[in-house]
């Protein structure tokens, strides 16, 4: 039997008459609705001693205990996938990502992903400071974004590039097809994100969330769309994808914050890295990088084009 985690949780007052399937995923943000359903199903959550259904409205003083099993360790092994490598010296590698590669295993993705490929190309020569499911990896672009990524061989390096994105300092720019036109030439976008309290998988515009700021320049517009620069100030989770669905102009083709109803066959949304700079770690010098397109990504312009 796997070793599991257990948490304990006490029922307040403004807690009583929720579904303990809802409480328990709302408290452990780890978890999904679905998780803790099934948990409730192999009896891992219990009230009061005894092991409840997912319907069970929570009562003042209840005593809520959750098992949760500890996951498999996932073994990461290095992959011989081709990169894309835009600049690579002892400190540092920078990758062109592709979309529809996922940049670090967990689980469903145990390989095929940006780690995997590090792992090989650079002969494990990675941080570690990030443990061995995500070494080198200073920060993440989405599996169905495209675009300019650096990774970080030595702590030192991973050190100083974390620090840059703690203050803001770096330069990150990203093209994206927005829907709808909007107005404005210029804007920025200053909402808090947080988890979405309705769906712990998504993030929203939260109250009390953590600032996030992006700037909005539009470069083109293209009838019923127009394409963007979003230069990130902040960098949070989804938060370009958020930010511009908060003020009704969805990225096109994506389902989860957009319509589920896309005009055009879409792998995801139409989000692409195109600039980041930064200072070297070890050298001080600014370094900048930038990345065309996708193919996928100037077709889908040159036919928003033709229909403008």
């Amino acid at each position: 039997m796997k070793e599991a985690e257990t948490f304990v949780f006490g029922v307040e007052k403004d807690q009583a008459g929720e579904r303990i399937d809802r409480f328990v995923a709302e408290s452990r943000e780890e978890l999904s609705r679905s998780q803790v359903q099934k948990l409730i199903g192999d009896g891992a959550v219990v009230v009061n001693g005894s092991p409840v259904k997912s319907n069970y409205k929570l009562r003042e003083g209840d005593l809520v205990i959750v098992c949760v099993p500890k996951p498999e360790e996932l073994q990461v092994e290095a992959e011989d996938i081709p990169l894309d490598v835009l600049y690579e010296d002892e400190h540092l590698i920078v990758i062109n990502k592709p979309q529809g590669m996922v940049v670090h295993p967990a689980p469903g993705h145990s390989s095929g992903t940006l780690v995997n490929a590090l792992l090989f190309h650079c002969q494990g020569q990675l941080s570690g400071i990030n443990g061995m499911l995500r070494p080198g990896i200073v920060h993440r672009i989405d599996r169905d974004t495209s675009g300019v990524l650096v990774a970080a061989k030595s702590d030192l390096a991973h050190r100083s590039l974390a620090a840059q994105m703690a203050d803001h300092s770096i330069t990150r720019k990203y093209w994206a097809v927005a829907m709808n036109n909007i107005k404005e030439d210029t804007l920025t976008i200053d909402r808090p994100l947080g988890r979405n309290p309705k769906d712990r998988k998504k993030m929203a515009i939260v109250p009390g969330g953590r600032r996030a700021v992006t700037h909005i320049r539009v470069l083109e517009r293209l009838g019923r769309f127009c394409l963007v620069e979003a230069q990130l100030e902040t960098g949070r989770t989804h938060q370009i994808r958020v930010h511009l669905s908060s003020i009704g102009h969805p990225l096109l083709g994506d389902v989860v914050y957009g319509s589920e109803k896309q005009p055009f066959s879409l792998q995801g949304q139409v989000l692409h890295a195109k600039v980041l700079g930064f200072l070297h770690p070890a050298t001080g010098e600014y370094m900048e990088f930038e990345t065309p397109l996708p193919p996928y990504f100037e077709a889908l312009l040159q036919k928003l084009r033709q229909k403008a």
